[in-house]
């Protein structure tokens, strides 16, 4: 089935390393569209024109895409596809990457996930669903620690509170439940290998990205508290066997599932998994690309991206898929550290003037993250999760060693990284609990 030629013009939405990413990717495209960005960043900001439309301004963002003739919106963030940016969108016929709110529920509702997972018998952690402080304290009473409590709603990945004792259980599901959630998710904890996939979905039809592993904890060893990631890499280290598992037990049952409840699903089914010493288990789904893990798969694909998110915002994937196989990586590592502000992702400061190395060489970037600029065109931290560095080498050694001497190059006073991403799969340590 044939599709329209790639469109000559395409809107990003959101102001993350991940849409920075993104941007990168697309105009790079041969057919050499024009990229603008809503909201943006400083760094977004220097490739490509921004307009000071929120991510979640659902009219005003439609209005852009409308006055500005834009052919194809990709969406970053989870929050506007959960309040329906896609939908509105495709209502003034205007393409776009991303699921409608329907599918974005499987990332705005962990309850709505995991009674799917369920359902349709994919390998998932048993439950309990949760209302009442009373109910929750009397399962977790009954279960084993580690427990995991989840926020049933969206958190910015930060809504998730690994347990280790049974009194540690039940103040964070006292504290989600008080913060005004209706609902809250606890779940056993599992141990293993823990793997992103990026799966570009449309209808039945799905292109596996390259797997990336992602760091959750704010401090190195994986300590402190859960963040929206502190930094990736890719490939992560599955065999091709594994990886064929995990296709037939997860992958194609999942959107399979998706389909078979009438969810027109066009966008990244981003699937959290644990691999378990019984197999792979899904710990969670979300409904777009990840951050931090978009920024090093991206370098990953032997392919036009732009080509592949036309095709599938068409629902036309099958008919346009990539000559080599998406899942077979090149022969390169690729990292990405997060360079945060000291604090995140509790309180930290912003305004902080930061400066940026010069003359980085070719295999080793930075993407902008929570960036402005001031009055006097300085670089500031304008978030929590500020800047991030990605590096390319031969092995993940060398890709490391790039991305930590970018990140040392970096200055300001509150600058704050993780010194252990990648570290684990050199080490090859125990497998790590969730988390």
């Amino acid at each position: 089935m044939s599709i329209p030629p790639l469109p000559s013009s395409v809107l990003i939405v959101g102001s993350g390393g991940r849409e920075h990413a993104l941007l990168r990717s697309i105009a790079g495209s041969h057919r050499k569209p024009r990229v603008i960005c809503a909201p943006g960043n400083a760094g977004m900001a220097e490739e490509a024109p921004c307009f000071s439309v929120a991510a979640d301004d659902i009219p005003g963002l439609v209005a852009l895409a409308a006055s500005e003739k834009i052919e194809l919106v990709v969406v970053g963030p989870e929050v506007p596809l959960a309040l329906g940016l896609a939908d509105a969108l495709r209502a003034k016929h205007i393409p776009v990457f991303g699921p409608g709110a329907d599918g974005a529920r499987l990332e705005a509702s962990k309850i709505f996930t995991k009674e799917l997972l369920l359902k349709y018998r994919i390998p998932t952690a048993a439950a309990g669903f949760f209302s009442e402080a009373a109910a929750a304290e009397k399962w977790i009473d009954a279960h084993p620690v580690p427990t995991v409590v989840k926020a049933d709603g969206l958190a910015a990945g930060k809504g998730v509170v690994v347990a280790s004792t049974r009194d540690e259980a039940k103040a964070a599901a006292r504290a989600l439940l008080a913060e005004g959630g209706k609902r809250i998710l606890i779940e056993e904890c599992l141990s293993g290998t823990e793997t992103s996939l990026l799966v570009i979905v449309a209808g039945p039809h799905y292109l596996i990205l390259p797997p990336a592993q992602d760091h959750k904890r704010a401090g190195d060893g994986d300590t402190g508290p859960n963040t929206g990631g502190m930094g990736t890499f890719c490939p992560a280290p599955i065999s091709t066997e594994a990886l064929s598992l995990i296709e037939r037990t997860v992958v194609k049952p999942s959107v399979e599932a998706i389909a078979a409840e009438a969810i027109d699903f066009r966008g990244v089914l981003f699937i959290g998994l644990m691999q378990t010493p019984s197999g792979p288990s899904v710990l969670e789904y979300n409904t777009r690309f990840g951050d931090p893990e978009t920024q090093s798969v991206l370098p990953q694909l032997g392919f036009d991206l732009l080509a592949i998110l036309w095709a599938a915002a068409q629902g036309h994937l099958a008919a346009h898929a990539p000559t080599a196989s998406a899942t077979t990586p090149g022969g390169e590592a690729v990292v990405c550290v997060v360079v945060a502000a000291k604090g995140y992702p509790g309180t930290y400061a912003k305004g902080d003037v930061i400066g940026l190395p010069s003359g980085l060489p070719s295999h080793t970037y930075l993407l902008h993250a929570g960036t402005a600029r001031n009055g006097s065109g300085q670089i500031t931290s304008n978030g929590g999760r500020v800047l991030n560095v990605v590096a390319s080498g031969k092995d993940l050694a060398e890709a490391r060693e790039r991305a930590y001497a970018a990140a040392d190059a970096i200055t300001w006073s509150n600058k704050y990284f993780r010194r252990d991403i990648g570290a684990s799969s050199l080490a090859n340590p125990p497998p790590r609990r969730q988390g």
